[in-house]
């Protein structure tokens, strides 16, 4: 018996989708294959009782996903999106080490860093992402299908921006798709603020996208090569080889550009200032209503930088394995040997600077007063090297665990409902208490139309006009 394959791809202008759908009929089975033109995509297979059977579940999917817009194609014509890892070459410092109290080597270079009360998150451009308590211990390893660009914090919520244009919630056991990003986008940097993903590119552009993961607005600024991207409630700000510019929120309106000292290679924000790194040796403070204020000047290009959260002290990481930390009025309080590669990213905590480097590591820094006199006089502790346990690592799923509906009185959680509305999946609360006019921010990628959800936590976000779930998702039969 001859098996039949249709091939389907979606791909719409600016900032849409950029996907394929395969199904392949053969005998009584039926494979579905989908994912991002380009990728392999994830496969799964039903078998069927009779031929019929098979032959109207076949015909049926295909139907559906040509109402939503998928044509025919030929696999292969469309490519998938171009990826720019950052470079950059990392040579020795000849400065005193730096009070390093602990190491941990992820495995490969390492860009994203995400440090708070609870743990450390650090991600590498193999897709490897780990959880590491303040001490230096591994909680937990997550592999994600594509080197990681960013981990970025939203309130409550965790997320990891990828180099396949996925950006995933890592907030519970399993991670989840939360945003897909266009195809033609070159993605540099990612920032999510109350729902909404900024993400700075190549080309220079910034592109805006809802918690509903739908194109808002994007605008091209004056320069190319943007590796800063802000967000807070007022404006997006983005930083490239021209300079920074901020544009409002809601509009995507231009409010104001500053030229900085050189290309900006990174960006941090601390309430009313911004901070850009540039490949002219130095952080520029600038605050938020288009004013230079201060610069900082290194002794090599800076590829990272961060705040204390009073502004207190500037720190930076240039390409030659050192940090450095400054006052507010830009003197030069410290410079040392990171003994662990440059810094990509970084983070100030609680008095310590959390790093990770050209070499894969996540390092923690001592940053306090005392540490740092010692460490100038040449007295540093031994850093404790991090072994990461051989633990398999949790990867994206889209099929769930199912709970029963009699179970669900011991299982707790809320139930929400996934809809079709106009072509469009949407999501709802169906549990008493919530106000069901309102969607609910849901991976897509675990979308079905007609299924129930229960999830561990709803919380009401972007005042009010959503809501957004919290824990782990399973499905309710």
């Amino acid at each position: 018996m001859t098996s039949t394959r249709t091939y389907l791809e979606l791909s719409e202008e600016g900032a849409g989708a950029h996907k394929f759908y395969e199904v392949t009929l053969d005998g009584t089975d039926v494979t579905i294959r989908y994912g991002r033109i380009g990728e392999t995509g994830q496969t799964r297979t039903a078998s069927h009782s009779t031929l019929a059977k098979a032959r109207a579940t076949a015909a049926r999917k295909i139907a559906e996903k040509r109402r939503k817009g998928y044509e025919t194609a030929v696999a292969g014509v469309r490519q998938r999106r171009s990826v720019t890892r950052r470079s950059m070459v990392s040579q020795r410092s000849t400065a005193n080490l730096a009070p390093v109290l602990w190491r941990f080597r992820s495995g490969g270079p390492a860009y994203g860093v995400f440090v708070d009360d609870e743990r450390c998150w650090v991600g590498n451009e193999r897709g490897d992402v780990y959880t590491l308590t303040h001490r230096g211990e591994v909680t937990a390893r997550y592999g994600l299908p594509d080197g990681v660009k960013c981990i970025v914090a939203d309130d409550f919520w965790i997320y990891a921006g990828c180099d396949d244009g996925r950006v995933y919630d890592l907030g519970a056991k399993i991670p989840h798709v939360a945003y897909e990003i266009s195809d033609d986008v070159d993605i540099f940097w990612l920032d999510i603020h109350d729902g909404v993903l900024g993400v700075s590119d190549e080309a220079g552009k910034i592109t805006v996208i809802d918690h509903e993961d739908e194109f808002q607005w994007s605008r091209r600024s004056a320069g190319r090569h943007a590796w800063m991207v802000r967000h807070d409630d007022a404006g997006v700000y983005h930083g490239h080889s021209y300079g920074v510019t901020m544009y409002d929120a809601g509009s995507g309106d231009e409010r104001w550009s500053v030229r900085t000292s050189g290309s900006v290679l990174f960006g941090w924000q601390e309430g009313e200032e911004l901070f850009a790194a540039t490949n002219r040796h130095t952080v520029d403070r600038v605050g938020k209503d288009g004013t230079l204020r201060s610069t900082y000047r290194c002794d090599g290009a800076v590829f990272s930088c961060a705040a204390s959260p009073d502004g207190r002290y500037v720190f930076a990481g240039d390409n030659h394995s050192s940090v450095y930390c400054f006052d507010r009025g830009g003197r030069r309080l410290w410079k040392l040997a990171t003994g662990c590669g440059s810094a990509y990213s970084m983070q100030f905590h609680q008095d310590r600077l959390y790093i990770v480097t050209t070499d894969g590591s996540l390092a923690c820094v001592d940053a306090s007063e005392a540490a740092i006199l010692a460490a100038e006089a040449g007295s540093v502790p031994e850093p404790v090297c991090v072994k990461a346990p051989s633990w398999d690592a949790v990867t994206p799923a889209t099929e769930l665990e199912t709970v029963r509906t009699s179970d669900l009185p011991d299982v707790g959680g809320v139930v929400v409902e996934c809809v079709d509305e106009g072509g469009r999946l949407r999501v709802r609360v169906v549990s008493d208490g919530f106000d069901r006019s309102l969607r609910v921010q849901f991976p897509k990628d675990i979308r079905r139309a007609g299924a129930r959800y229960v999830v561990n936590e709803v919380l009401t976000s972007g005042s009010g006009g959503f809501y957004r779930v919290r824990g782990d998702i399973r499905r309710l039969d």
